[in-house]
């Protein structure tokens, strides 16, 4: 399998989310690609100063972007996304794009339902901003504990806001939380697709925004499809789940399943 892995992020942060991840898959020898979604390849700070790229920026945009990317290289990476970026791996997937794919507490594809409170309370500030889907959002450091960091110490917790945290663009937020209504179906993935890649999906026990529940309903639609596909719940995890303590673990999980797969070959662990 190849060696080389494209990791897309999610909403609210930057490629600098993945900086951990991308050393600790180098020391694998594998190549590592973060590429920004369009309008976040800048600085937080500059983001923050001028957010106006970002406005109606939404879910289509993004996945071609991330396929520009890919029909670039010289053979098809491993996906790995976090959050909306797990949706975007899900949707690559499917459309033939990427020799595997792990989705870390993925955004949910069209089909599957998002009821929890938790889910709610952790974007309301978004999704009830009036036409918020052709604005900027912003996010308070308490909407921020809440939904991603509610399991750290106060201060790593404002350290992460501080150095992580950007605006972001209204419009992804009402497309996945409106999916089943939307006609255009940006958020749509193929579950019955049995020419997709491996897939795997990666849940946080403790996650709030994209709660484990809806992660294992993600997984279950996958059921009658004949391509791979695997989960594993983390506990004690948060949405944060690529950044918090312990994060090397879910890398290491990565890891061991990719090279489980034919012809895989993770080579060696590090030290």
């Amino acid at each position: 399998m190849t060696k080389r892995i494209v990791f897309i992020h999610g909403a609210w942060v930057t490629p600098l989310c993945w900086d951990q991840f991308r050393d600790f898959f180098s020391r694998l020898g594998y190549e590592c690609l973060a590429p920004a979604w369009p309008g976040k390849d800048r600085t937080v700070a500059a983001i923050r100063s001028d957010p106006s790229p970002l406005v109606r920026l939404g879910i289509s945009e993004i996945v071609e972007h991330y396929a520009q990317v890919i029909r670039g290289l010289d053979e098809p990476p491993i996906l790995i996304g976090h959050s909306f970026g797990g949706l975007f791996v899900q949707i690559l997937l499917d459309r033939g794009l990427g020799a595997a794919g792990v989705a870390i507490d993925s955004a949910p594809p069209r089909g599957v339902l998002v009821y929890e409170p938790t889910a709610f309370r952790a974007l309301a500030s978004v999704l009830l901003t009036w036409q918020g889907w052709r604005k900027v959002v912003h996010w308070s450091y308490d909407n921020f504990r809440y939904a991603f960091v509610h399991t750290l110490p106060e201060a790593d917790a404002r350290a992460a806001y501080g150095t992580q945290v950007t605006p972001e663009t209204g419009r992804v937020f009402f497309q996945g939380g409106l999916a089943a209504f939307d006609g255009k179906r940006p958020a749509a993935v193929n579950f019955l697709n049995d020419k997709r890649s491996p897939l795997l999906l990666i849940a946080g026990e403790q996650d709030r925004i994209v709660p484990a529940a809806a992660n294992r309903r993600n997984y279950r639609k996958y059921a009658r499809s004949k391509a791979v596909t695997a989960f594993h719940e983390f506990p004690g995890r948060t949405h944060w789940i690529i950044a918090q303590p312990g994060w090397d673990e879910v890398a290491r999980y990565i890891a061991d399943w990719l090279g489980s797969l034919p012809s895989a070959g993770a080579g060696p662990r590090p030290a």
